[in-house]
């Protein structure tokens, strides 16, 4: 039970609060959230650290009438548990609760969907000329955390509304870490601000000692109009030079010095930034000591601080595998580089960026700069792995085709996070790569379908010396292989595997859906004493046409399964093909379908998209049946 939080159903309850109950009504959200996360998982840290920035925004605008604009939506539980979703949180994330980013389908205060970085200032400038447009008089702020601002897009808002005249405010959360550690110019300038002796002298010496007051406030005028000369030595000037009115930094985990900076730039017309210092996973020990684990912890003891079940699985993650392997190729190939945009330690570069730091680069939340940097190297007789999550990727699709493919250049891009990725939705689910890249010229895509082939293909890849070469492989633990004892094997480009001889049907699966496809034929041969033929892909593009040949003249039906959307995809491919050839026979595709999947887990996901063994199985079952209804006994 909560003195102050069981009252509040809406921002409206909490602006008649006093500066001593907004203190306790932000405890008492820090305490609500943890306790839910504790058992239903979700991104902590980011949260925690953003409780009296919510508080606050929620306490002196006018919402849902103004608009608040979040940077990717990792920050946004306190929003959600103030505007009316405090008893759904509980059931956050799951396929039957509400979403973990902000989305305009579940609430009138989420005016504008996210899930990945750097889009609020550029969503924030068109809600606030939209609202100059209609004369309706709502104020419009950003959150963005100061990792997003490494993001180009973010960059292209500033400057588009630096010269815009919009009622525009931008709230820097700067906490000195997205999920792992910030790095980048802009980082420095944000760091050199708050560290500079000549201002923090005189807030420490002179305005902290003050106490409340009208000499406080006096002083406070005087910080805020000369603290750019100050600092312009250490780049204080670079919003005033983009057009914005710069204030700050002030404590963002004080919630009187937020709600009294909002009050003052409220009525403030034009656009403005004001700078706030945070600590992410404040409030909550464990979160603030180890910031990066504690982005998004999974289960944990909220008492003790314990992780629950982190520690119980014996087989390797696929980033654990790529994070190895490409340390490994290092070692043995000075050409070989690494380049991740602020996703070391999520991907598996951390290993490379300890051992061979020279030869490791973050280059921020900025997935086109990673990719054209890569090309760079590769143009210059490098052999750079670019490590993007799959939904990410989308945007360096011009970059994948202008300056890599178009340039046939050997970059590596390696996919993490593809197909369904569970309880981050819609935003993250890395199911268009293959069909957005299979049409592009020079492209090679393969799909291992468990740990030993992401090694093969890492080092295939390795030892090509054109591209792009992009690998696919999903989130989450692989088959429990006991891949680090295989030795290296190149895997031809362009041919697939054999895992199973039959007739009638033709399964050709893409990626670890493979395996259960395997489940599902070895399934059927024991019920039916039949078998039908089982091909692993391996390379979506190019494709192996001599096993398509084989398949067309000697069997009745094809199967396509893919982690992936079936639109355009590897069934697409495969569909293509068949059109194309003299003997027609069917295609069917078990996959993604042609829509936005929701939040789940990625067993819940699979049953839901039909990528589960049963269904496999079911569909199998179906097209024997019609095969042999056709064509009589097939033994």
């Amino acid at each position: 039970m909560y003195s102050l939080l069981d009252k509040v159903n809406d921002p409206a309850d909490i602006r008649g609060f006093s500066m001593e109950e907004l203190k306790t009504l932000c405890a008492e959200i820090r305490d609500y959230m943890i306790g839910c996360c504790s058992r239903n998982p979700g991104h902590l840290g980011s949260s925690l650290g953003a409780v009296e920035l919510i508080v606050g925004i929620h306490y002196v605008y006018d919402t849902p009438k103004d608009n608040i604009v979040f940077d990717v939506g990792h920050q946004a539980y306190a929003h959600k548990i103030l505007t009316g979703r405090k008893d759904l949180f509980r059931r956050n994330r799951r396929s039957d609760g509400i979403s973990g980013f902000p989305r305009r389908e579940e609430s009138i205060y989420d005016v504008f969907g996210t899930g990945h970085s750097s889009t609020s200032i550029s969503a924030a400038l068109g809600l606030a000329q939209a609202a100059q447009f209609k004369g309706t008089g709502e104020r419009t702020v950003a959150l963005i955390g100061d990792g997003a601002l490494s993001g180009g897009l973010a960059f292209e808002g500033l400057n588009n509304a630096g010269i815009s005249k919009s009622d525009l405010l931008v709230i820097i959360n700067d906490n000195n870490i997205s999920i792992d550690k910030n790095i980048g110019a802009m980082h420095e300038h944000l760091l050199r601000l708050t560290t500079h002796p000549a201002y923090n002298r005189l807030k420490k010496d002179i305005w902290d000692r003050m106490g409340a007051g009208r000499l406080r406030d006096l002083v406070q005028n005087i910080v805020v109009t000369t603290k750019s000369h100050l600092v312009q030595d250490s780049g204080g000037d670079l919003f005033e030079a983009l057009g914005f009115r710069y204030f700050g930094p002030i404590d963002g985990n004080d919630i009187c010095q937020v709600t009294d900076a909002l009050e003052r730039l409220r009525n403030m017309s034009g656009p403005r930034i004001l700078h706030t210092i945070t600590t992410k996973g404040k409030g909550y020990a464990p979160a603030e000591e180890d910031q990066t684990t504690w982005h998004a912890p999974g289960m944990f003891d909220p008492v003790t601080g314990k992780r629950l079940g982190s520690d119980n699985r014996r087989e390797s993650r696929y980033q654990d595998v790529f994070g190895e392997v490409l340390l490994e190729l290092a070692r043995k190939d000075d050409r070989i580089v690494g380049i991740t945009p602020a996703m070391a330690s999520g991907c598996g570069m951390n290993l490379l960026a300890s051992e061979m730091p020279e030869r490791f680069f973050d280059v921020g939340i900025a997935e086109e700069h990673a990719v054209t940097f890569a090309a760079g190297l590769a143009a210059g007789g490098m052999k750079p792995f670019c490590n993007i999550y799959s939904s990410f990727s989308q945007r360096a699709y011009d970059q994948i085709i202008h300056d890599v493919a178009l340039q046939n250049l050997g970059v590596v891009i390696c996919l993490d996070r593809s197909g369904l990725v569970g309880e981050d939705g819609a935003t993250h689910h890395g199911n268009f790569d293959m069909a957005a890249y299979r049409s592009i010229p020079n492209c090679i895509i393969a799909a291992p379908r468990n740990e030993t082939e992401l090694k093969n293909l890492m080092y295939t890849a390795s030892r090509t010396p054109y591209g792009p070469f992009i690998i696919r492989y999903p989130r989450g633990y692989g088959e429990g292989m006991e891949w680090r004892q295989e030795e290296f094997e190149e895997l031809p480009i362009g041919k697939a595997e054999k895992m199973a001889e039959g007739k009638g049907v033709a399964i050709i699966a893409a990626g670890p859906v493979a395996n259960r496809v395997c489940d599902a034929v070895h399934e059927y041969r024991e019920e039916h004493g039949e078998n039908p033929s089982l091909y692993n892909i391996r390379y979506i593009k190019p494709l192996d046409t001599e096993m398509l040949d084989e398949i067309i003249g000697s069997h009745e039906s094809i199967i396509t399964v893919e982690d992936g959307s079936v639109a355009g995809g590897l069934h697409g491919a495969v569909a293509e093909y068949v059109t194309a050839g003299t003997r027609q026979i069917p295609v069917r595709a078990i996959g993604i379908p042609d829509r936005f999947i929701g939040q789940g887990t990625q067993s819940e996901l699979r049953a839901q998209c039909g990528l589960d063994k049963e269904n496999i199985y079911r569909v199998i079952c179906e097209e024997m049946r019609k095969i042999r209804k056709n064509f009589g006994d097939l033994k």
